[in-house]
């Protein structure tokens, strides 16, 4: 265990026996782990249920934390002879169970190759380093404290609990530091958050330092993770605060946590308000008095004792007559002199290192303490374990060690290392300028996820120069109605904020892409909640339904009035020559044409929806029909009138109401077996991207739908083709020409609707199917009506069968010419 900090080597010329290095640079905290040892051994001792009628010794070696000196310590324990002899153990005093050391990861390693080859149990009480781990290298190694690897999840964890997303990394050139680095880095972006810069701070270069102190100057990122001996952290903290960099949150590992009481306030306002990940803290019940009570003069054998005291109180007794030879002259000490003088440079009353050695010696207790309850015999056991036992037997009962210390705290190795556990700790600057240590928070790598962490956050005080808990990220988190659209080449926590789209919202900050709403729902004003779509539909309050509902009764009144009129004039010339019957029904169902468009207007209801198109398509059947039987009708009045012609029989028949009957019956069969089989009915039209939905009459089945409209366009088609043929037939028995335009008419209306009708949306595709409704119901009223109308009111003196066939004679006498 080291108690000096630096050897001092003497130079070797090879021709003698090198002198032994000289330790320098006494840490007394490194004394009190030393201590804690002495403590736990004279506490088991004394304990009659632990280890009875078994003693436990120690012997220590100050490793000087050098490397060279904790292996010449380990041969020295392994032969038992100050000057060491390896394979060989030149003493049977005692039974050496196995070995407690280093504290620094770089002597632990090479302790543990030496102690590995022998299958010595070794237990370090403070080397974190994660090649210790593997046990294909070090069989019989364990620690007591958790490897580096375990807190990287802390790392993650804290920036998540603080919404820290763009950090920087600071490391040092070594391969150690580099690559928990990179490791680090690769566990942040796992998790979402971004690295802002990764600096590795080369110490050959002259301003290695100022360069990453540069780096951190100029970097948008508040929070900075340093990882690096304890050493280079101060060199580097003391380059920051000469910079006066601005305030940033330093995450510190666990590397620090021996040395952060020793940090000198003069240079430690800039890490004022950072945070520390701390070897767990524990309590040992009686260690306070008993670090109080121990002197040269209570331990006046004790080579540590008397070298610490002779190092920081500058005094030895008055017979430590070798002491004083191995150190020097020194004053006598009052025996007044004790820890007690120090208490205001480090906490005795909670340990960290401290009490991993007090539990490592603990650990070796129990082992053996195991392998002593599994003999039946004891006295079998004790002869057993003087003759034949051998360190290596104790690695497997080290594995199973479970114990609970005399604070009630349960351990247990896991592969060799206990539970990853960490205090959280936050520094502060009193006014004062006194330092303070407090903890908030702490870390159990083994809970389950989502409770590792427990970080009381009003404890925490951040630098002055924060008004409130840091921020650190490259773009500002993005509120409810926003998604964050990543910008290009830059990381994935660098992005603008780009509100959502109509009919979609984001309902919490900082959200990846936006939320489409239901097909029943819209998004708000603000796009961050779907609320359900208004209904819409053409009803008879809008302005436009009135207009349609008012221009409809308009047009189904002309063609009842048209009809008032050619039954007043029923026994003129030019109504019974345009075969009176069918010009009544026509009319009659022109009127109804204009009349079944009301269906289309007010709230589609299934009564509603059912009779609309059947009512569309059969009036418009029996219109059309009317049309081509009136057309027809003209066709064989004309060829009756030819010698010999077989149509005269056809005259006066009832040829045109089967004509009608007979159209009207075809379109009202398809309307029948579209009831039957998939009837419309009332639903919702969604499809239209805006916050209202249609109410309006679904087809049920669109091939039925079009079979309608098509079945009247055949009829229509029909009309054209035959009033077309007929054209020139004698104007006294013809009003072809008249249904040939009205025809022209009826189509253009139709075929203009078809993309008119597609290019529409919601409530106005209805309007427009009314609309070609009553525009083909007026072109066929005015084309074919409007002309008799004429003669009948206004030019009465032309209505005679004598103008009609003047007028004939006249064309027949002209034509030649």
């Amino acid at each position: 265990m080291p108690l000096f900090n630096f050897p001092s080597p003497n130079p070797n010329t090879f021709r003698k026996k090198p002198i032994p290095h000289i330790c320098y640079g006494m840490y007394l905290r490194y004394y009190r782990h030393i201590l804690a040892v002495y403590f736990a051994i004279n506490e088991i001792n004394e304990n009659p249920n632990l280890l009875p009628n078994i003693t436990l010794g120690y012997e220590i070696y100050d490793s000087c934390s050098y490397e060279t000196k904790a292996v010449e310590g380990i041969f020295k324990l392994m032969s038992r002879k100050q000057d060491a002899i390896p394979s060989y153990q030149c003493s049977a005093k005692n039974v050496i169970a196995g070995v407690i050391g280093e504290f620094l990861s770089t002597s632990t390693y090479n302790m543990a190759q030496v102690t590995g080859i022998y299958r010595y149990p070794q237990i370090s009480y403070g080397a974190q380093d994660p090649v210790l781990d593997d046990k294909s290298l070090f069989p019989s190694f364990f620690r007591m404290v958790p490897n580096d690897k375990t807190q990287y999840e802390a790392f993650v964890q804290l920036c998540l609990q603080f919404g820290w997303t763009w950090v920087g990394l600071v490391a040092v050139n070594d391969e150690r530091s580099v690559q928990s680095c990179e490791e680090i880095k690769t566990e942040l972006m796992k998790n979402g958050i971004c690295v802002a810069y990764f600096e590795i701070i080369s110490l050959t270069v002259l301003n290695g330092y100022q360069r990453a102190v540069d780096t951190i100057r100029q970097s948008t990122a508040n929070v900075v993770i340093v990882y690096c001996s304890a050493v280079n952290f101060f060199s580097f903290i003391f380059t920051a605060q000469l910079s006066e960099i601005s305030a940033k949150v330093f995450i510190i590992p666990t590397v620090l946590s021996a040395a952060s009481d020793s940090i000198s306030n003069s240079f430690f306002s800039v890490l004022n308000g950072s945070l520390l990940l701390s070897i767990h803290k524990g309590e040992i019940p009686g260690l306070k008095d008993f670090l109080y009570s121990v002197s040269p003069y209570t331990l006046p054998n004790d080579y540590f004792t008397a070298a610490t005291w002779n190092s920081a109180l500058r005094c030895l007794p008055v017979n430590a007559t070798e002491f004083r030879k191995k150190f020097g002259p020194a004053r006598n000490c009052t025996g007044k002199e004790t820890l007690k003088i120090f208490d205001s440079s480090y906490d005795v009353n909670s340990f960290k290192i401290t009490y991993a050695a007090y539990r490592a010696v603990y650990a070796f207790a129990s082992a053996l303490h195991d392998i002593f309850s599994s003999m039946q015999n004891k006295s079998v056991f004790m002869s057993y374990l003087k003759e034949t036992f051998h360190p290596s037997m104790l690695n497997k009962y080290i594995r199973k060690v479970n114990f609970k210390t005399k604070s009630g705290e349960e351990f247990y190795f896991v592969n060799g290392s206990p539970a990853g556990q960490y205090d959280i700790m936050n520094w502060v600057i009193a006014p004062n300028q006194s330092i303070i240590t407090t903890q908030v928070g702490s870390f159990l790598y083994t809970a389950p996820k989502g409770q590792q962490l427990f970080i009381n956050k009003n404890k925490i005080m951040w630098n002055a120069r924060f008004n409130q808990t840091p921020r650190s990220v490259c773009s500002e988190s993005c509120p409810p109605g926003y998604w964050k659209a990543t910008r290009k080449l830059e990381p994935i926590c660098c992005y603008d904020c780009v509100s959502c789209s109509e009919g979609e919202i984001s309902n919490s900050t900082d959200m990846e892409k936006c939320i489409m709403c239901a097909e029943d729902q819209w998004s708000n004003e603000n796009r961050t909640m779907c609320i359900s779509k208004t209904i819409d539909f053409l009803s008879y309050e809008d302005a436009l339904g009135i207009a349609l509902s008012v221009t409809a009764i308009f047009l189904s009144i002309v063609p009842l009035g048209l009809l008032g009129i050619f039954l007043k004039h029923s026994e003129t010339a030019i109504v019974k020559a345009n075969n009176r019957e069918l010009s009544y029904i026509l009319l009659l169902s022109l009127s109804l044409c204009s009349l079944c468009s009301l269906l289309f207007i007010g709230r589609p209801v299934a009564l509603s929806c059912f009779f609309q198109q059947a009512a569309f398509g059969i009036i418009f059947a029996v219109a059309v029909s009317s049309i081509l039987s009136k057309t027809i009708t003209v066709v064989i009045a004309f060829s009756a009138t030819k010698p010999g012609s077989r149509a005269r029989k056809w005259v006066g028949s009832r040829v045109s109401t089967y004509l009608v009957s007979l159209g009207t019956f075809g379109e009202a069969l398809i309307c029948l077996i579209w009831f039957l089989c998939s009837p419309p009915f009332p639903d919702f039209d969604t499809s239209e991207k805006s916050e209202k939905m249609t109410l309006k009459c679904n087809e049920g089945s669109e091939f039925a739908f079009y079979c309608v409209m098509g079945y009247v366009g055949l009829l229509a088609a029909l009309s054209f083709v035959v009033a077309f043929l007929a054209r020139k037939l004698p104007d006294s028995f013809n009003e072809a020409t008249y249904i040939t335009f009205s025809m022209l008419v009826f189509f253009s209306v139709w075929i203009s609707f078809i993309p008119a009708y597609l290019s529409t949306k919601g409530k106005y595709t209805v309007a427009v199917e009314i609309f070609a409704i009553l525009a083909s119901t007026a072109g066929l009223v005015s084309c074919i009506f409007a002309p008799k109308c004429y003669i009948i009111v206004i030019r009465p003196d032309l209505n005679t069968k004598e103008h009609l066939i003047g007028k004939k004679v006249n064309r027949y006498i002209v034509e030649p010419a």
